[in-house]
């Protein structure tokens, strides 16, 4: 196995992005939007170079080499973020019961799921200014915000508040599924 001297990963903001660093938070903004990150390791380090982050790590280990990598691909991901932001599209399915979905605050709810009369509700944990959910020709669900990390879990909890349990899932398919991630 061929020994590494260091690892460099260089990540390039895109126009108007701006980083700043203070011990181990790294913050990056634009337009007043910003989203901060704290990255803390004893043998892994970020810092500026040319106006970018540079995740920096001398003689790596397997594991620093890792970490360095996954540090690079969240920086990545909040360039992004900022830039383009990040949009899940979710799909209610049903065959007999027509389920509807509405926001509430911060509540998702979904009435009639195979007629049940309570209905499911999936938590929205952030605000609107950092994930927007919004239902359009009411069986689709737009997740968008600029962290992807919260919109991912936005999403991931409006697919696990139709879990079925009891029933054979290749029969009953009825549920809100992720079907596009951009």
């Amino acid at each position: 196995m061929v020994k590494l001297d260091h690892i460099k990963h260089v990540v390039e903001l895109s126009e108007g992005v701006t980083c700043s660093i203070s011990e181990g938070m790294v913050t990056l903004s634009k337009d007043g939007k910003s989203i901060s990150r704290e990255f803390i390791h004893s043998r892994v380090s970020v810092s500026m170079n040319d106006g970018n982050p540079e995740v920096f790590c001398d003689l790596p280990r397997r594991k620093e080499k890792a970490l360095a990598g996954t540090w690079g691909a969240h920086l990545r991901n909040m360039n992004k973020g900022l830039s383009e932001g990040f949009e899940y599209r979710l799909k209610a399915v049903y065959s007999h019961f027509p389920m509807t979905l509405k926001v509430e605050g911060s509540v998702l709810t979904i009435n009639n799921l195979f007629g049940e009369r309570v209905p499911r509700r999936a938590e929205l944990p952030w605000t609107p200014a950092e994930v927007t959910v919004k239902v359009e020709n009411k069986t689709e669900v737009v997740v968008s915000g600029a962290d992807k990390e919260k919109v991912g879990q936005t999403s991931a909890n409006i697919e696990r508040a139709c879990r079925i349990r009891g029933r054979d899932r290749r029969v009953f398919q009825d549920g809100v599924y992720i079907v596009d991630k951009a």
